[in-house]
């Protein structure tokens, strides 16, 4: 269940983050869309029962899909953050996106808001929520709920648990500054916005 739940997270930030993308275009839209609608349905009874062929079938689908979305598309600040984690310490890489994820959301969010208003990729997190709560007046922060309500179900650990502590902070913020992923987030986040997504993941 553990392996099931870290890599359906990744499969899920990586339909995410693709679909919020600076880099975001129509084909790679339809591969989100459809992989974060299996995701929302089956991550959580493939989970619950290693042997539900038809929500490992989704899982397998939308992994696939998030894999062909970011190919093409990119992804953002939680894998920017994931891979410099995943390389200092001994933590599975899904498990560190989703500890991310949230936070990385909800950070992008607000400094969309505040910085770009006009962007459309505002809507696209509101269609985010409506796709992963099935509520067709979900908005942006219930998507984010919903995210972090299904990482605690699957006891996904904060980043404490792997090691990572507050004086690493400073030198993960430089490595992900600069980290491929990162260049694809949707809007440019200072040092201090990623300082503070780090902190709340551990």
């Amino acid at each position: 269940p553990e392996v099931t739940a870290s890599t359906g997270l990744d499969a899920l930030t990586q339909l995410i983050e693709p679909f919020t993308s600076v880099r975001a275009n129509p084909l790679t839209d339809g591969f989100c869309r459809e992989g974060m609608g299996r995701v929302a349905r089956s991550l959580l009874p493939a989970c619950e029962n290693g042997a539900n062929v038809a929500a490992r079938t989704d899982m397998a689908l939308a992994s696939l899909l998030g894999g062909l979305a970011l190919a093409n598309a990119g992804l953002g600040a939680a894998h920017g953050f994931a891979g410099p984690v995943g390389g200092m310490f001994p933590a599975p890489h899904g498990a560190v996106c989703a500890a991310f994820l949230p936070h990385v959301m909800a950070a992008n969010i607000h400094a969309l808001t505040e910085r770009a208003p006009d962007s459309p990729t505002l809507n696209r997190y509101d269609e985010i929520a409506r796709i992963l709560t099935g509520d067709r007046a979900a908005r942006a922060a219930d998507g984010i709920r919903w995210v972090q309500a299904l990482t605690a179900q699957l006891r996904i650990p904060a980043l404490g648990a792997y090691g990572v502590r507050v004086e690493d902070v400073p030198a993960l913020v430089e490595k992900t500054l600069v980290a491929s992923s990162t260049k694809a987030n949707p809007i440019v986040l200072t040092r201090e916005e990623l300082t503070e997504i780090l902190l709340k993941a551990l």
